[in-house]
């Protein structure tokens, strides 16, 4: 279950989004919406786990900035969108998890396979939140701006309707 805290209007470089705070009892987590969403069917959704790496330290180990960069764009251009930010660090196992992975990822193997060799679960994350947000919001169905079908199908099982999944690597927008 989640309760919504507080909202107000975000200026960003992709325009002004209307940012919600939700709160689950134990973590925050918000969304960002680009225009009317209530009662709208194939809205551009973006759902995306925190990244200290990507986002506080400008890493060139990850892409999770610039799929950020990349769905705000696509969901500007669309003039209608939301992200979902889910502070699920690590693909839900923290950031010691990523900290004691990233030797084994720069041998080579792929983050999730990195993680599992330090002991971790290859993804941990958990989409419920995102589809109670979803809920909340009144959308009727998405458009997921994701390269992880995982998500939509998790989403799918929370009863959120996916029309599609939009991939966000190396697109140009």
């Amino acid at each position: 279950m989640i309760v919504k805290l507080a909202e107000g209007n975000l200026k960003t470089k992709f325009g002004e989004y209307h940012e919600i705070l939700f709160y689950n009892g134990q973590k925050e987590s918000f969304a960002l919406v680009m225009g009317e969403v209530a009662g709208a069917a194939d809205v551009l959704c973006r759902v995306h786990s925190s990244c200290i790496f990507g986002h506080h330290f400008n890493s060139i180990e990850c892409d999770c900035r610039e799929q950020m960069e990349i769905s705000q764009q696509l969901i500007q251009k669309e003039g209608r969108g939301i992200v979902i930010w889910l502070e699920q660090e690590g693909k839900g196992n923290g950031h010691f998890a990523l900290l004691k992975s990233v030797a084994y990822k720069r041998k080579g193997l792929g983050q999730a396979d990195a993680y599992e060799a330090v002991g971790f679960k290859k993804d941990a994350r958990d989409y419920r939140e995102a589809a109670d947000i979803l809920k909340e919001l009144g959308v009727k169905s998405i458009r997921m701006l994701t390269d992880n079908p995982n998500k939509a199908e998790t989403l799918t099982k929370y009863g959120i309707h996916v029309t599609g999944i939009q991939p966000t690597r190396l697109l140009s927008v």
